[in-house]
């Protein structure tokens, strides 16, 4: 029976199936926000709600809620809200309109199709979309043959994703033949060639989920066993270093959000399955779309007319992507500390170009330890497992579909590969696999994430070296009305396959249970080369042959094209018009600010993050790279950079994708790389509409271009993928192409975190400003921002005229800043020079620059100002020795002036002086983040951002006795014995601030446990023993039902976790700390405040989305015990959450506020909190909770702005929160 709740607009459908325990409804109204039962079981009205055929992630984590809370029988809870008729505006591809709620809302009037024998693989390929070629179809049919049978539909099915493009890289592993001749090497082989020509730091290369390189020593901070509550130790290890890339393109732009979040979450799980387990750390981004045409003034827009837009427009895609790309790392617990966008539209020879098709590429960097580095190898009567969640009608076909031009099938057909996404699930997994890969032994011998393919291409590549056979009864159904097909084939996310020794299953298993990770073991390894899926009960077997026919070795692909020359018009200009080209040069999504983009994804989870986009006193996004830390004391880290030149590439293939290694590398060399530029390797993400005339000769000029420069430059390309069907088809037979794409990412190991160079300007009167020339080409313009916004390409584009140069130009750039004689750098790419010296100035209200470009030698401002050839500028502290040194070096270098107060950059050029006013053109390039903000923020808070942005400056007032040194606090970081002060972090399914928490705990000399809700609920852990608490931050139960709703309920409702804390509470010797989730447990459990009536509530932020910035807090006088000693000061602070707005039914006086935000308005005070309070306390001083994360802002590097004159701080002011903490439990012990 469905029961129905109501709370205003909003109706929650609950399907019970044995009929409700009265005693349960007053629990599920407390869940619903004290909600009403409805006594109807039909409502009439207008509701939009999610499709019937769909369950919804959102619905999984209510279901385990109430389980949680010990309500029985519930399998579906989903949510519904009324309207006002038929013409409401909602989500079609997720979402249908309901003309009532009744007791049929979920039934789905279908029986699982039955085992198909396929007559017609031709005819069938052609009905169900599959992709394939005439050649793998005669292939299917030999098999037949030999098999003596008909091929069932799962084994056809299994076959199209297995094998597909998107799976196989047909293409690139295919035969070219460009103009009547056959080349020699394939795109593979070229891509190849460079690590066998400079091997470099490769462990892993094109064998693994990801590449692997030589990482250094590190200390792994882990509890000491994880199948049950234990205290955190460390140990040295040795790492390798993972990158990886993947794009997402089709699904991203047929259902965005969920299209780029599965993305997402996809190339998380690869940096997962790396050899026998690895860990993640953080992600990057790339957005590409057509014009989003946010405004009338936009003249480089309008030259084109939009299309009918097949599913999404370009600005529904830009926000919804960049929406659940973001939302799938928050919730997941990767930040985000890398990215870059583009948009761009073209048309010229009756070609029109466009990112009609979009691309949506997530890519990441993580570590592992060297001995798990490489996969082990199965053998017969292991395990396979599989982790993660249910089977549904998801994602059927993605593989296939992913394959071909979007619009090629039915809407259908396209619909039906769409995914969904459940983050919070993907984490419980990935926190089993962790425990394995730190446990003392790893008992994993391989692991495989499930993607494109399902469980089709992630098992049978787990049994590949000798063969397997899966139960097909043991597999998780959320959707009792899948056939065998869709069981084995779906693409739902968030799934792990595992080939473990039976003998070692249960470990696993044990942590699994845990951390609330389904686990189920289906299959075993066989030894007898055969792949089969079989009902137990039933013995039907869906799929049932040998391997090598399943893999298969269809004729190799042919790719025979004929290049074409594409002239584009040479864009004029008029000189006196400069002004109006900067301005609108700068408002190129490309250029222009990413503040839309970084305000909303986490920058600062995990703890380790030492650079990422925001730079400066305003803290705007300006950052060449992202760094990370490899463990939470040590200097070392890894860098990250992303390049990519498609503009450039659509006027010269060759030359675009050298400019896109370039670009990377000119925004990596600001780290300083272990072993320069051999120590770095690259990922190619190739997009490119294949099969269009010249586009194939493109794609191979392209692909040789970047293998023969790698190869000079001494740099490998171990990872990478393709995406070679970016074309979009309209029904009225317009073809729109996507200018072939190459995006590179780098990574390197950094040998000292705290060297990283920001772009942002030092004010520093008497250093001087170098500009550094790495490509010694002429100023061109062709496929720059310039001739972008002037709708005319151009013919000769930027470039490098020699490999072995510009190496000595990283190098040289290395080494300065090995030497600390840089203060400032920033590379040149899009945008070109002039977009470069502004940037660097931006994130300053008074600080400008007084230039002399006439060394550089170019005659023609707008060529010298815009071109875009590789180069970069640097700020430097003591000219004569590096002037000496570039001199030595051979580096081709000018000293063009010198930083200068005020808020103009004045440029002398031949007998021009050209004065800019930074903050005008600050302004418009703030602008167009503005306009995309106004559809996330909505129109008054994005105005409020945009008009405060540049008056909310950092400032800080560190306490007069605070040295920043250990030995203040009595800490020493390297400890390893017992302090016998016993701490606890309490953590709940979907909580990712645990580990960074923990080490702040640990690192001020206090013994944390790792304590999981399962143990406190199962009375494994009853806290008699530990004397502080730290309720942790992320997103418990993916804030379902409102933030620790979940979380508070089963402290609520389980006996054995509510008299555990009770009894915590009850004591006088304990102190207790919420962090933003975890505040919002306290808050919820009334903790802080227990004789108010009325409770505080937490609300979502005023903007009602995830907000995340590095902004100052004040710290009042306070009688905190863990703040008390900062009282006075105004610190910085990273704030990372979506629901912190704290709602007082009391005045002010009435609550013990310890801090608030330092500027009122928006975005200074984040999510609207009422009187700016950021953390609140007990009356007796013993219980805290705050939203920002001081546990994320411990130490220097973890500040994106620390005080130039504390160079030397080995501690933030923030370690005293946790020192008092000790000092106190000490006395009381």
């Amino acid at each position: 029976m469905i029961l129905f709740f109501r709370k205003d607009k909003t109706v929650y459908a609950v399907h019970q199936q044995t009929g409700i325990n009265r005693n349960d409804v007053p629990k599920l109204e407390w869940l619903f926000g004290d909600a009403r039962q409805m006594s109807e079981s039909n409502i009439a009205g207008f509701f939009v709600g999610p499709r019937r055929e769909m369950i919804t992630p959102w619905s999984t984590n209510a279901v385990e809620i109430t389980q949680n809370m010990g309500i029985e029988g519930i399998v579906r809870i989903e949510e519904f809200t009324e309207v006002a008729g038929t013409d409401a505006v909602y989500d079609h591809m997720l979402q249908r309109l309901y003309t009532n709620l009744d007791q049929d809302l979920f039934t789905i009037v279908k029986q699982p199709d039955p085992i198909i024998e396929i007559e017609d693989i031709a005819e069938y390929n052609k009905k169900e979309g599959l992709a394939l070629s005439p050649e793998e179809i005669e292939y299917l049919n030999e098999v037949s043959i030999k098999l003596g049978r008909k091929l069932t539909d799962s084994e056809v099915f299994g076959f199209s994703q297995v094998n597909s493009e998107h799976c196989r890289h047909k293409i690139f592993n295919g035969t070219f033949v460009i103009d009547g001749e056959e080349k020699a090497e394939t795109l593979f082989q070229m891509i190849k060639k460079t690590s066998k020509a400079h091997h470099g730091r490769i462990v892993s290369a094109y064998s693994d989920n990801v590449a692997f390189i030589e990482g250094p020593v590190a200390e792994q901070f882990a509890p000491a066993t994880q199948d049950k509550p234990d205290f955190f130790e460390t140990r040295d290890i040795e790492t390798v270093i993972s990158l990886k890339a993947e794009t997402h393109n089709f699904p991203t732009t047929v259902e965005p959000f969920n299209g780029a979040a599965t993305g997402s979450g996809g190339e998380i799980r690869d940096r997962m399955a790396g050899g026998k387990g690895s860990m993640p750390i953080a992600g990057t981004a790339v957005y590409m779309t057509s014009y989003p045409r946010t405004g009338n003034d936009r003249e480089w827009e309008s030259e084109n007319e939009p299309r009918p837009w097949l599913y999404q427009t370009p600005e529904e895609i830009l926000i919804k992507a960049s929406n659940g790309a973001s939302d799938f790392g928050n919730k997941f617990g990767q930040p985000l500390i890398c990215g870059s966008l583009l948009t761009f539209e073209h048309t010229e020879d009756d070609k029109q170009y466009g990112y009609d098709k979009v691309i949506m590429q997530a890519g990441g960097i993580g570590y592992g330890r060297r001995t798990d580095s490489l996969k082990g190898h199965p053998q017969p009567g292991d395990n396979v497992i599989v982790m993660g969640g249910d089977n549904y009608r998801i994602g059927m076909g993605g593989g296939a579909v992913s394959s071909v031009a979007t619009g090629e099938y039915h809407s259908g057909i396209e619909l039906n590969a769409i995914q969904r996404s459940n983050p919070e699930m993907q984490k419980r997994v990935y926190n089993a696999i962790r425990a394995m890969a730190e446990s003392t032994e790893n008992p994993i011998v391989s692991v495989h994430d499930h993607g494109a393919g399902g469980h089709l291409n992630s098992l049978s590549e787990l049994v590949e070296e000798q063969g397997g056979s899966i139960d097909l009864g043991k597999l998780p159904v959320g959707d009792p009305t899948l056939s065998f097909k869709e069981i084995v084939g779906n693409e739902s996310q968030e799934r792990m396959g595992l080939v473990l020794k039976a003998a070692d299953a249960e470990i696993l298993q044990r942590v699994a249970e845990r951390e609330r990770a389904p686990f189920y073991n289906v299959g075993k390894i066989t030894g007898d080369m055969n792949f089969s899926f079989v009902n137990s009960k039933t013995g039907e077997a869906p799929i049932n042959m040998p391997l090598e026919y399943f893999f298969g070795k269809p004729p190799r692909t042919v790719m025979a094209d004929s290049t074409t020359e594409c002239r584009f018009q040479q864009p004029g200009y008029d000189k006196s018009k400069l002004n109006q080209y900067i301005e609108q040069v700068l408002q190129l999504e490309a250029v222009a600010c990413k503040d839309w983009l970084t305000n909303k994804v986490d920058r600062s989870v995990t703890g380790r993050i030492a650079h990422q986009q925001t730079a400066g006193p305003l803290q705007l996004p300006l950052n060449n790279l992202g760094v990370v830390a490899l463990d939470f004391q040590g200097v070392k880290g890894i860098a990250t950079s992303i390049g990519h030149a498609p503009v450039s590439g659509l006027v010269d293939p060759a030359a675009g994708s050298v400019l896109s290694v370039t670009e990377a590398l000119t925004n990596l060399v600001w780290a300083p790389i272990e072993q320069g530029l051999g120590g770095v390797s690259l990922s190619a993400n190739w997009m490119w509409p294949c099969r269009n005339q010249g586009e194939d000769a493109r794609l191979y000029k392209a692909v040789k271009a970047v293998s023969d420069f790698a190869i000079e430059l001494g740099v490998n390309i171990p990872t990478g993928k393709d995406s070679l069907s970016m074309t979009q088809k309209y029904p009225d037979g317009k073809t729109v192409m996507s200018p072939g794409s190459v995006i590179i990412s780098t990574v390197g190991e950094v040998t000292d975190i705290r060297k990283v160079i920001s772009p942002v300007l030092k004010e520093s009167f008497t250093s001087s400003i170098i500009y550094i020339d790495f490509g010694n080409g002429a100023f061109n313009l062709g496929g720059s921002s310039f001739a972008q916004v002037m709708n005319k390409l151009g013919g000769d584009t930027a470039e490098v005229k020699d490999a072995a140069y510009f190496r000595s130009c990283f190098e040289a750039v290395q080494e300065l800043i090995q030497k600390e004689v840089v203060l400032a750098g920033h590379d040149i790419s899009a945008g070109g020079f002039i977009t470069t010296l502004l940037e660097m100035t931006f994130s300053h209200n008074n600080l400008g620059m007084d230039i002399d470009v006439n060394a550089l030698g170019e005659t023609d401002i707008i060529r010298l100002l815009f071109s875009e050839k590789p180069g970069v500028v640097i700020q430097v502290n003591d000219l004569d020795f590096v002037s000496i040194y570039l001199h030595e070096k051979g580096i081709n270098y000018h000293v063009i002036g010198k930083p200068a107060a005020g808020k103009t950059l004045q440029i002398r050029h031949l007998q021009d002086n050209y004065q800019f006013d930074i903050h005008a053109l600050r302004d418009k390039w703030f602008r167009s983040s503005y306009l995309l903000d106004r559809k996330q923020s909505g129109e008054t808070l994005a105005k409020e951002r945009f008009e405060n942005y540049a008056v909310q400056e950092r400032k800080f007032v560190f306490p007069g006795s605070f040295s920043g040194k250990f030995s203040q606090f009595n800490i020493d970081p390297g400890r390893k014995t017992r302090s016998g002060i016993k701490a606890a972090i309490i953590r709940e399914k979907g909580v990712n601030g645990d580990r960074e928490m923990a080490w702040s705990m640990h690192l001020a000399g206090l013994d944390v446990k790792d304590v999981h809700m399962t143990d406190l609920m199962s009375g494994r852990e009853t806290l008699e023993d530990i004397s502080m608490i730290v309720f942790v931050g992320g997103f418990s139960n993916s804030d379902v039902l409102g933030s620790a709703k979940g979380w508070a309920g089963a402290f609520k409702y389980n006996d054995n976790a509510r008299v555990a804390l009770e009894k915590f509470y009850s004591r006088p010797d304990t102190l207790s700390l919420g962090v933003c989730n975890g505040c919002q447990v306290m808050i919820e459990l009334g903790l802080v405040n227990p004789a108010h009536p009325q409770k505080t509530k937490m609300l979502h932020n005023a903007s009602g989305k995830f907000e995340s910035t590095f902004l100052t807090v004040d710290i009042l006088e306070n009688e905190s015990v863990m703040l008390k000693s900062l009282s006075g000061s105004k610190l910085g602070i990273w704030v990372a959450h979506g629901e912190g707005q704290f709602s007082f039914p009391y005045a002010e006086d009435q609550y013990n506020i310890a801090a608030k935000y330092s500027y009122s308005g928006y975005p200074g005070n984040p999510n609207g909190s009422m009187y700016d309070a950021a953390c609140i306390y007990s009356d007796d001083g013993r219980h805290l909770v705050m939203m920002p994360h001081l546990e994320r802002s411990l130490l220097p590097w973890q500040w994106p702005l620390y005080p130039d004159n504390r160079k030397t701080d080995q501690l933030s002011p923030w370690i005293e929160a946790f020192v008092n903490a000790r000092e106190w439990l000490k006395e009381k012990r």
